[in-house]
């Protein structure tokens, strides 16, 4: 029963000894920098998670792949992100300054998959009947700018056209000249003037 308190007394005094060392003794902090590269040391790598997950810190390189956060001597410092192997680093001791500038460099982890082939029908012949059914993008308005353009309805279009306001003014000009001329002379019947006979007639040709 002695030899048993006595172990336990000697494990309760270690056990405070070392608290006590290490409250004499706390661990440094440190401004832990760097930047991280890719295997060819050519490319940075933007978006990289920089974190201890024992310490809850943590941050992510900028768009030239820089990181800062404060660290602790002895933290174990993970690197991480998508395509990209994750990589650990432990904080060592630091006997200069406050600082410690790394660069990291991070191997690729490219995964290439089978090839997956995938129909949405049933058989090779369903396919293929509906390949031939599909309407192309944009048929619709290409039809449609050839019914424009056909011969029928170019002819329709030219002949409900309006006037253009150069006719309108002369058309206006032409009223006002006839009124001047009958007037004075008379207003004559139209059966018998054979010019407009000869523009009744090349209308009917045109039409």
């Amino acid at each position: 029963m002695k030899t048993s308190f006595r172990i336990s007394l000697t494990i309760g005094l270690l056990v405070v000894a070392n608290f006590i060392q290490a409250q004499d003794n706390p661990k440094k902090v440190i401004q832990f920098t760097g930047v991280i590269f890719a295997q060819d040391s050519l490319s940075v790598i933007p978006g990289v998670h920089v974190y201890t997950p024992k310490g809850g810190r943590g941050t992510t390189t900028n768009p030239y792949g820089f990181f800062s956060m404060p660290a602790l001597e002895g933290d174990s410092v993970i690197f991480s992100t998508v395509g990209f192997e994750r990589t650990y680093y432990i904080v060592p001791k630091h006997e200069g300054d406050h600082s410690l500038k790394l660069l990291v460099y991070l191997e690729e982890d490219v995964q290439f998959l089978e090839e997956v082939e995938i129909f949405p029908y049933p058989s090779e012949a369903a396919f293929k009947a509906a390949v031939l059914a599909a309407v192309p993008p944009g048929q619709e308005q290409r039809d449609q700018i050839d019914r424009w353009l056909s011969t029928e309805f170019m002819r329709t279009a030219y002949l409900d056209l309006p006037n253009s306001p150069n006719m309108n003014h002369r058309f206006f000009m032409d009223q006002q000249m006839d009124n001047q001329v009958y007037r004075l002379q008379g207003r004559q019947n139209p059966l018998l003037n054979p010019f407009a006979w000869a523009n009744f007639i090349k209308s009917l040709r045109n039409r």
